[in-house]
């Protein structure tokens, strides 16, 4: 049994206590969710949440068909790394006076490629977008500075495939719409 790192990419309708009944077909399942995103989609009115977690290929599309079961899931699909583009971003507050008396500091930043948001008296906030190897070699580097808060988005991505799988589906149902529309005229 594998235990891969996989994607599971859920598109819905925005509907209250839809997270929690997605969540509890990962908890039956003794499943352990690595990261949760979700966000409006590029269609008006469905909404897309990303779930990166470890599991075996089979147990995975069992998921999936049961997520799909869900009222208000429209399709559900299943990624492994390299059929997908994926990005997280992190923020990290470090005190101001590190930054400035710390010329080390300065140099991670630029190696990292960080960039500084916003720089107060008392902090300084920085952004750093990457995988999460990136953002957690960088977090690993700050923590001699007295770095103050930390956080990191989930995992959020789009198919590599030159278009998305959803908007397969759709066609596909405008299609089958249609014809079904023609037989009856006939």
């Amino acid at each position: 049994m594998d235990n891969k790192l996989y994607t599971i990419s859920v598109f819905t309708e925005n509907q209250v206590g839809l997270l929690n009944r997605i969540s509890i077909i990962f908890t039956r399942r003794g499943l352990n969710l690595e990261s949760v995103s979700s966000s409006a989609s590029a269609m008006p009115g469905i909404h897309k949440m990303n779930f990166s977690l470890r599991g075996d290929r089979e147990t995975l599309e069992k998921v999936i068909r049961q997520i799909e079961k869900c009222i208000d899931v429209l399709r559900a699909f299943l990624y492994t790394d390299d059929e997908i583009v994926y990005q997280e971003v992190a923020l990290y507050k470090v005190p101001t006076v590190r930054l400035l008396d710390e010329p080390n500091l300065e140099r991670i930043i630029r190696e990292h490629n960080a960039r500084i948001l916003e720089i107060t008296r008392d902090y300084a906030i920085l952004e750093k977008t990457g995988h999460e190897t990136e953002t957690q070699a960088l977090y690993e580097l700050l923590v001699q500075y007295d770095i103050q808060q930390f956080i990191r988005s989930g995992r959020i991505c789009v198919t590599k495939s030159p278009t998305e799988h959803f908007t397969r589906f759709l066609e596909e149902q405008e299609e089958r719409r249609a014809r079904i529309a023609s037989q009856k005229q006939n």
